[in-house]
This record gives C-alpha cells, sequence and structure tokens, in this order.
C-alpha cells in the first residue's frame, strides 16, 4: 500500500490504526481482524488524493416510536438505564466546520452513504406495513442495577405507513405473543392519532426529507428541540451531539430506510464531533463487522452500529460500558441486535418469505384473557 498522506493526515491514519490494532472481540481470529483493518484502511486510501474539505454541521437527534406509542396499553419505550455515579457530561453545542468526527470516522461513513445510495429504492404506498426482523438481547435490570441481559430473541414489527394521524401504528410479534402498537392515551379519553412523523417516521415521510446533510440536520434539530421540550427535557440532559447519534441509531433500527435519506444520515453522522471506529463489532446474530461509535460519557458506555467489513451493509447495533457503573464492570454489554429481514407486506401479520399473513396467534390480550377464564 503507497502512503499518500503526510503531516495531520498521515497522524490521523496512525491513530487510526492504533485504534484497529485490538480487536473488540477476544476470539476473533487474528486474520480475521486483519481483515477488517486492511478494508478500513484501503477505503481511506481511496479517498486520500480526493479529500477536500466537506460542509460540516452538528445537528440534535430524533427518537423513533416511544412518545405516545403504547403496546398494548403500555407505553412503548427504548430501553435507556444510566449507572447511578455516572457524571455530567458537558453538551456538545458546537454546530460549526470544526466540529465533526476524527478523520478515519468520517471516511468510513462517507463510503457507507455512497453504498446506501446505489441501494434499490421501494415503493411503499399507505395501506401496506413496513416488516423487519430482528434478533435481539436487551437489558432486564432493573433501573440503574446490574445489567441482565437476554439471550437472543427474535422481534418482528409491522409499522403502519398511512401518513395518518393512525392510533393503530403496528404490531410487535416477540416471545410468542402479538403486541398491538397504539397510540397511548388515558382511559376514557378520546383517542389522538399519530402522524407519520420523526416519532412514527414512514417510508414516504422518511423520503421527503431534505437529502443534503446540512439541511437534514437543520430539520432533525427543530424536531428534536420540540420534542423534548414537549418532554420538559431539562437543558442540563440534553446532549446534542450524542443526541444526534442516537436518533440515527433509532432511525436506522427498524425502518425501511430510502437510499438517499440513509446516504444523507450516513453523510450528517460524520459531522458528530466523538464519532470513532470500533474496529470489530459483533451483533447479536455473532456477525463480525466494523463499527462507528460514540461514547455516551455521561451514561458511561459506548454504542456502535456495526456494518459488513466487505459489503458495508448495515448489520446491527450494540452496546457496552467504557467504566465501572452500577450497571456492571467496563466491557459488560448493555444490549445488542441484528437485523434478518427487512421488507414490505400487504397486511399485518405477513411474513415476507411466505407472502401470506402467519397463522393466528394469540396477542399478548387475548392470551390474559384466555388465562383468566381458565382460572374462573
Amino acid at each position: 500500500m503507497n502512503d499518500r498522506t503526510s503531516g495531520p493526515e498521515q497522524a490521523e491514519r496512525e491513530e487510526l490504526a492504533r485504534l484497529l490494532s485490538a480487536p473488540a472481540e477476544r476470539d476473533l481470529p487474528p486474520g480475521r481482524h486483519l481483515h477488517h483493518k486492511d478494508t478500513l484502511m484501503r477505503l481511506i486510501d481511496q479517498d486520500g488524493d480526493r479529500a477536500t474539505a466537506r460542509p460540516r454541521l452538528l445537528r440534535p437527534a430524533v427518537l423513533l416510536p416511544a412518545a405516545g406509542l403504547a403496546l398494548g396499553g403500555v407505553l412503548l419505550t427504548t430501553l435507556v438505564v444510566t449507572g447511578q455515579d455516572s457524571a455530567p457530561a458537558p453538551s456538545a453545542t458546537d454546530t460549526g466546520s470544526h466540529a465533526t468526527a476524527p478523520r478515519g470516522a468520517a471516511v468510513l461513513l462517507d463510503r457507507i452513504a455512497s453504498v446506501a445510495a446505489k441501494s434499490g429504492e421501494e415503493t411503499v404506498t399507505g395501506d401496506q406495513f413496513v416488516y423487519v426482523e430482528t434478533l435481539r438481547s436487551e437489558n432486564t435490570g432493573k433501573f440503574g442495577g446490574p445489567v441482565k441481559l437476554t439471550e437472543p430473541r427474535t422481534r418482528e414489527v409491522w409499522m403502519s405507513q398511512e401518513a395518518g394521524p393512525v392510533t393503530d401504528v403496528g404490531l410487535i410479534h416477540e416471545d410468542g405473543a402479538y403486541y398491538p402498537i397504539e397510540v397511548g392515551v388515558p382511559d376514557g379519553e378520546t383517542p389522538v392519532g399519530q402522524p407519520a412523523g420523526i416519532d412514527r417516521p414512514t417510508y414516504a415521510w422518511l423520503a421527503s426529507l431534505p437529502t443534503d446533510p446540512d439541511v437534514l440536520l437543520r430539520r432533525l434539530a427543530t424536531e428534536i428541540t420540540r420534542d423534548q421540550d414537549a418532554r420538559d427535557t431539562p437543558a442540563g440532559e440534553r446532549d446534542r451531539a450524542q443526541d444526534t447519534f442516537d436518533t440515527i441509531g433509532e432511525l436506522l433500527r427498524e425502518t425501511l430506510m430510502p437510499p438517499e435519506t440513509a446516504a444523507a444520515l450516513y453523510k450528517a453522522a460524520a459531522r458528530i464531533p466523538g464519532v470513532s471506529v470500533d474496529s470489530d463489532a459483533v451483533d447479536a446474530a455473532g456477525r463480525h463487522g466494523i463499527g462507528v461509535a460514540r461514547d455516551n460519557t455521561r451514561a458511561g458506555w459506548r454504542t456502535a452500529w456495526i456494518f459488513d467489513s466487505t459489503t458495508l451493509e448495515y448489520l446491527g447495533e450494540r452496546s457496552y460500558l467504557i467504566r465501572d457503573t452500577t450497571m456492571g464492570r467496563k466491557g459488560t454489554l448493555i444490549n445488542r441486535s441484528a437485523v434478518l429481514e427487512r421488507a414490505v407486506v400487504d397486511t399485518l401479520r405477513e411474513k415476507p418469505s411466505a407472502g401470506k399473513p402467519s397463522a393466528e396467534e394469540p396477542s399478548a390480550e387475548d392470551s390474559s384473557a384466555e388465562e383468566s377464564s381458565t382460572s374462573t
């Protein structure tokens, strides 16, 4: 490999090589690690001669359906727990041109964006559903307490693509039961539908987002600030850089992403300070890949989006502690996921491979009713 860089860029490459020197998983064969390292360094070489100043910007983040959605009457939320001994970190408020990820991560994200932009465009109508199947290991421990990680288990979701507002947002199949995703409102009140938007990102809504990364980040900033204001989130709990990273991660997780939108989001992530390369990351299915990571210094953990080291396809995500906290020792896994399939289907419970709704299984509510009937 010819070295065509010097000065600051050479120093950045040496730092990237240092980051890749020790695999995160102790059981990774040396040859596999070298493959990851060579792949990433090759990508940097390809960009070396045409490295020019790119527009750089930082904006806050979005959350997927969490605030307003109920799961069988229980609010559907993304589990976020922090160690009680974690110290607040300064908020990243800089949105200037120098607030970007290190060059190694920026180059990787730029290449991922290029691949994403060439993926196939889908045709999705308002009466269809986006289906996503994942394998997930999640923390079921008490808030702030020791991590209790579940064994990997399958989760299927069907998300409504109606522009809305809708009250029946979708369906989850997990642990042998179906759970309706509905807009959460107190008993006795008229349900208020949820429109397509940042809290319910349909394919059409995602496709409507600006594809210029700077404009996209400004759009997300407005949405996120509005959401945080509605939740009365204290100013001290808002970390613009971390919120941005977490939000993009949420949008990647259980949606079907239009190619141009995905590319814009990855380019936006390259503008987030503190984003780094996780030289080897393993998803819930045991697949090794290159991670795009960021440390949440307030909470004490790192989250990495995992990509196939050859195809740069999104594989999943993992989070683990970066210091000892009340949740566990440094290195403890908090959660891990793997995307197995994404598709567009015509009906709830339809399996993409079968092309028909799956056999009727009782929902969580049906199961409870049957148990009550049996007991009486």
